[in-house]
């Protein structure tokens, strides 16, 4: 059984649509900082080994929603739920300079079995060579290779990214989505993407959401819905995120 563990927050007391064994819930979660509300009664299910993107302009509350499901920031109203056995990716890898690699990857861990723990997530992630080097003789590509495997050593229900990708070139990110796929047919976890990239969201999640004024707004299920980017599905699917954002018109590079 998932050990849950909730926010002491007042519940809103409205209900909530749940999928089958779900990883995470939210409902009616209000976050206001000062006199600016950034979420509003925000309601949002995660469905075990579901991979949901959230999408949005800068400011809409996509990064405060997940530090909430991080444990990082506690809401002023509203129920949430998640698992215990949960971690986090952030934009910058984060990793502490002073470690080597492999240190990095198993911090706060046992120290029985860390080391040999540690090499088992660097192999997964291709980096096992660079086990006993320092992180500034990393590129961004590596680093954040090994950012996600500090995130899943652990083995977490739910893993939480914060735009991992959004600082790397083209060619590295996309290795990075397939790497992030590979991931998720091991271990399996709940995924949550904060991201601002449309294109990433579809190919990389099960469900796409937007967020706009502090609610959840469009819902995309991307499951079977297209084969690629060159299917006229994809393309439907993208324009209608974009113009649920304002966005009507759009230009690929």
């Amino acid at each position: 059984m998932t050990a849950f563990e909730g926010h002491p927050v007042v519940p809103s007391g409205r209900p909530v649509s749940l999928v089958e064994s779900p990883a995470a819930v939210v409902r009616g979660l209000r976050r206001s900082y000062g006199s600016r509300t950034v979420i509003d009664d925000l309601d949002l299910t995660i469905g075990q080994s579901e991979i949901v993107a959230l999408v949005g302009k800068s400011g809409c509350g996509k990064t405060t929603l997940l530090r909430t499901l991080a444990g990082l920031d506690v809401p002023q109203r509203g129920v949430v739920e998640v698992p215990v056995a949960r971690s986090v990716a952030f934009q910058e890898p984060r990793l502490l300079p002073w470690l080597k690699v492999w240190r990095n990857v198993g911090i706060g861990m046992a120290n029985s079995d860390r080391r040999q723990r540690a090499l088992e997530m660097l192999r997964e992630v291709g980096l096992k060579s660079h086990a006993d080097a320092w992180p500034l003789t990393l590129s961004g590509g590596e680093a954040q290779r090994v950012a996600l495997a500090r995130a899943l050593v652990r083995e977490p229900e739910l893993l939480l990214l914060d735009e991992p990708f959004g600082a790397l070139d083209a060619f590295t990110r996309m290795q990075m989505h397939e790497l992030v796929r590979q991931l998720h047919r091991r271990h399996r976890p709940a995924i949550l993407l904060v991201t601002h990239d449309v294109d990433e969201a579809l190919l990389l999640a099960d469900r796409v959401i937007t967020l706009q004024e502090g609610r959840v707004g469009l819902q995309v299920q991307t499951a079977g819905l297209f084969i690629d980017r060159l299917d006229p599905a994809f393309e439907r699917a993208r324009s209608g995120i974009l113009a649920s954002l304002g966005v009507e018109q759009s230009t690929r590079s």
